[in-house]
């Protein structure tokens, strides 16, 4: 997953795509944990999966937040 995939993403779907990765490294966690997972990268690349999407998410707080600043000032 790239971010350039994520900016063009609405906030509800942000939000729904953030729990299944969160649900998806909790799993990998146990399983790590049970010795059942092979590939204990996936857990890395989840977690920046995961840093990306809440790095869209503040990018929309801070425009949206920009844009009413630069209104109010007006």
């Amino acid at each position: 997953m790239e971010y350039k995939e994520l900016k063009n993403k609405g906030k509800k779907e942000l939000h729904e795509l953030l729990a299944e990765k969160r649900d998806e490294l909790r799993e990998l966690r146990f399983k790590a944990h049970e010795k059942q997972l092979k590939n204990v990268r996936s857990i890395r690349v989840v977690k920046k999966d995961i840093a990306y999407i809440l790095t869209a998410i503040n990018a929309q707080h801070v425009s949206v937040a920009q844009e009413n600043a630069k209104d109010s000032s007006v």
